[in-house]
C-alpha cells in the first residue's frame, strides 16, 4: 500500500469520524437527560429511519468483511453465514418485534420482568445481555484491527493495538455524550454508505463477468485451487462428523440468535408504536436481504479476481478480501483508481465498525444501568442516577472489549459473531419466548432458563478448539480442549429451553394468571404500552 493510498484512506476515515462526532455534539446539546431520551432517543424515529438504523446496526464488520472473506476462502460453506443472518429476521418479524415493543420499555429484562419477580430476573437477563454484547464487540474490534493493519501495510501488534484502542475510545464518546439519538443517526448514515459501496462493488464485479453469474462461479472455482469442490458443501464443514455437526450448530445459532441480541431488541423501543416497530423490521429485511445477496457476489468475486492465496496472505482469516477486491477493481493496488476505490471501501468498513460498536455499547450499558444497577437500588434513588451509571458502564464495557479484541485479533470476525449469536440464542431467546407464550412460566424458570443457556454456552466455548488445542486457537500453546465443536449452539440452545422448563415445573411458585393475561393483552394489542 503506497503512501498516497494511505493518505487518501486516512482522510476519508477522518471525514467520517468528524461527521459522527459532529452528530454526537449536536445531539448532546439538544438532549434533556432523561432515561427515555438516552436509551430510546425519545421514541421519535419513523419506521423508515428505524429500519435503516436496524440495518446499520446489524450489517456489521462480520457481514462486510468476514462473510465475504469466508466465501472467498471456502466457497459454498461460507454462504451459511449470509443465509443464516438473513433467515433469522423472519423469526424476529413474526415472533418478536411487535410483542417486544408492546411489553418492554428499554431492555430484554423489561419484557420478562413484567410478570415475574423483578430482581432475580433483571440480574440474570442483564448479565446475559452484557456477555453477548461483549462477544459481539470483540468481533468488531478484530475487524478494525485487520482493516487498518492492511491500510497501513502493517498488520503487526502495534498497529492493531492502537486501532482497537482508538475504536474503543470513539464508541465510548458516542454513547456517553450522544445516547440513542446520536447512535441512531450514525447508524443511518453508515447504512446508506454501506449499501452504496456494496452496490458499486457488486456492479463492478458483475461487469467483469458480463453479468454472467455462471462465469463468475466458474472463475472462482478455477482460481480457488479446489475446482468443483469450491462450489459444493464440505470444504470447511464437511471433513468428518464433527465438522458436519459444527455446521448444523452454527446454522442453528445464526437463525435463532438474532431474536436474542440486546442491541437489536433495543431498537424496537425507539419508535412510537408496535405497528411502527413491525414496519421498521420490514424496511430492515429489505435492506439486509439485498446486502447479503451482494456479499455472495463479493465473496466469489474476490475468489475469482484476487484469489484465495492472496487473500489468505493478507489476512489468514480472510477479513481483508473486500478491500483487496476493491483495489483490484479500481485498476490494481498501485493505480490511482485502485487507491481511490480501496480508500472508499476501507472508510465504509471503518464506518460500519464504529456504528455497530456504538449500538452494542449502548445496549450493554443500558443493561448494566437499567437492569443490574436498578435491581440493587431503591426506585427513588435509581431514577436520578441510572443514566449516569449507564455512561460509566460504557467506559468499563469498552475497556473489556478492547482487551478481548487484542487477544482474539487472529480470528475471523464472522466466526466470532457466530459465537455471540450462539450465546444469545441459548440464554436470551428461550426466556423471551417462554415469557411471551407460556402461561405457566415462573420466576425460577426465567432465571434457570437464562443461566441454563448462558453458562453452558460460555463454558463450551472455553473448552472448545476456539480457545486451545489447535494452531488457530486463542492460546495455541496449551490444550484444555474437551468439547470438539467450535460453535456450542446445538448443545447450549436446547439446554436453555430445557432449564427454563425444568425450573418452572419444579417451582413452588404459582404463575400469576392475572399478570399473564395483562401481558398477553398488552403484547397483542399495545394497550398500556409505553
Amino acid at each position: 500500500m503506497t503512501s498516497e493510498h494511505q493518505t487518501l484512506a486516512l482522510i476519508l476515515f477522518s471525514v467520517f469520524i468528524a461527521v459522527t462526532l459532529g452528530i454526537t455534539t449536536w445531539v448532546s446539546r439538544n438532549r434533556h437527560g432523561s432515561a427515555e431520551e438516552f436509551y430510546a432517543g425519545g421514541r421519535l424515529f419513523s419506521p423508515m429511519e428505524n429500519g435503516f438504523a436496524i440495518a446499520g446496526d446489524y450489517m456489521s464488520a462480520a457481514s462486510f468483511l468476514g462473510i465475504s472473506g469466508l466465501i472467498a476462502l471456502f466457497g459454498y460453506d461460507g454462504l451459511l453465514y449470509s443465509v443464516g443472518f438473513l433467515v433469522a429476521w423472519l423469526v424476529v418479524l413474526f415472533l418478536v418485534a411487535e410483542l417486544v415493543r408492546n411489553c418492554g420499555r428499554f431492555t430484554l429484562a423489561d419484557v420478562v420482568a413484567a410478570r415475574m419477580s423483578e430482581r432475580p430476573v433483571r440480574i440474570a437477563a442483564g448479565t446475559s445481555s452484557v456477555v453477548v454484547s461483549v462477544l459481539y464487540l470483540v468481533a468488531q474490534m478484530v475487524g478494525a484491527g485487520s482493516l487498518v493493519g492492511l491500510l497501513l501495510s502493517d498488520s503487526g501488534p502495534a498497529a492493531r493495538t492502537l486501532t482497537v484502542i482508538g475504536v474503543g475510545a470513539l464508541m465510548v464518546v458516542y454513547v456517553t455524550f450522544g445516547g440513542m439519538r446520536a447512535t441512531t443517526w450514525i447508524q443511518i448514515v453508515k447504512a446508506v454508505l454501506l449499501m452504496g459501496g456494496a452496490v458499486a462493488l457488486t456492479v463492478l464485479v458483475l461487469l467483469r463477468f458480463h453479468g454472467n453469474l455462471d462465469q463468475l462461479l466458474t472463475g472462482a472455482a478455477e482460481r480457488s485451487g479446489h475446482g468443483a469442490r469450491f462450489l459444493s458443501p464440505g470444504l470447511k464443514y464437511g471433513g468428518d462428523w464433527t465438522a458436519r455437526v459444527d455446521f448444523m450448530s452454527l446454522g442453528l445459532a445464526l437463525v435463532l440468535g438474532t431474536a436474542g441480541l440486546p442491541h437489536i431488541l433495543s431498537r424496537f423501543y425507539t419508535v412510537p408504536t408496535a405497528r411502527a416497530a413491525r414496519r421498521s423490521v420490514v424496511w430492515a429485511i429489505a435492506l439486509i436481504g439485498g446486502f447479503y445477496l451482494m456479499t455472495i457476489v463479493l465473496g466469489f468475486g474476490a475468489a475469482a479476481l484476487v484469489g484465495p492465496d492472496e487473500v489468505r496472505a493478507s489476512n489468514a482469516s480472510g477479513n481483508t478480501a473486500v478491500p483487496l477486491l476493491a483495489a483490484f477493481l479500481g485498476g490494481g493496488a498501485e493505480s490511482t483508481g485502485g487507491a481511490v476505490l480501496f480508500a472508499i471501501v476501507a472508510a465504509i468498513a471503518f464506518a460500519t465498525i464504529l456504528a455497530v460498536v456504538a449500538g452494542i455499547t449502548l445496549a450493554s450499558s443500558a443493561s448494566v444501568a437499567h437492569d443490574l444497577y436498578a435491581s440493587l437500588k431503591r426506585r427513588h434513588a435509581r431514577q436520578r442516577s441510572e443514566v449516569a451509571v449507564a455512561r460509566i458502564a460504557a467506559v468499563g464495557i469498552g475497556a473489556v472489549a478492547i482487551a478481548l479484541g487484542l487477544l482474539a485479533q487472529d480470528l475471523n470476525v464472522a466466526f466470532l459473531v457466530g459465537l455471540a449469536f450462539a450465546v444469545a440464542a441459548s440464554a436470551n431467546l428461550p426466556v423471551l419466548l417462554y415469557s411471551l407464550f407460556w402461561r405457566g412460566f415462573t420466576t425460577r424458570g426465567a432465571v434457570w432458563s437464562v443461566y441454563g443457556g448462558l453458562v453452558p454456552a460460555v463454558l463450551l466455548v472455553v473448552l472448545s478448539p476456539v480457545v486451545s488445542g489447535s494452531p488457530e486457537s486463542l492460546f495455541p500453546g496449551v490444550d484444555f480442549q474437551y468439547f470438539p465443536l467450535q460453535n456450542p449452539g446445538i448443545v447450549s440452545i436446547p439446554l436453555g429451553f430445557l432449564a427454563g422448563w425444568l425450573g418452572t415445573v419444579t417451582s413452588a411458585e404459582e404463575a400469576d394468571e392475572r399478570k399473564h393475561a395483562e401481558t398477553e393483552v398488552r403484547s397483542l394489542t399495545g394497550a398500556g404500552a409505553v
